[in-house]
């Protein structure tokens, strides 16, 4: 039996290596996700201080737990990537920025801008 199949018998993923603007996309995608698995969270801490001055103090203790900012930090990268990157794709849905070397540097200025906020969120939060 002769088969001129040129599949990949095994494709090893972590061999692949992604430009950096299926990264960003990849990154948006999974910001995207998390932050819509934490909204009820938010939308809970956010009424529950706003409920009170009792529910308040509740919300600023939680804040004040390590555990709490170290969950947090991530969150707030979310966010950030997922806005910057967000914003990166509705210049290139605009045809902004779309050849391949433009491309590569919004790519690059979305992934460092996220982390500049992150770095400026979690020396905030610290």
């Amino acid at each position: 039996m002769n088969s001129n199949n040129s599949r990949p018998v095994f494709l090893e993923l972590t061999r692949i290596r992604f430009p950096i603007v299926a990264l960003v996309s990849i990154g948006h995608r999974i910001s995207g996700v998390m932050l819509f698995v934490s909204l009820p969270v938010v939308l809970y801490l956010f009424g529950l201080s706003l409920q009170s001055a009792e529910g308040f103090a509740l919300v600023s203790s939680l804040f004040s737990r390590i555990s709490f900012k170290l969950l947090l930090i991530p969150w707030i990268w979310f966010l950030s990537h997922h806005l910057f990157a967000g914003i990166r794709h509705l210049l290139l849905d605009m045809e902004i920025g779309v050849e391949r070397e433009q491309a590569r540097f919004s790519a690059r200025l979305a992934i460092g801008a996220g982390l500049a906020m992150l770095l400026i969120a979690a020396v905030a939060v610290w």
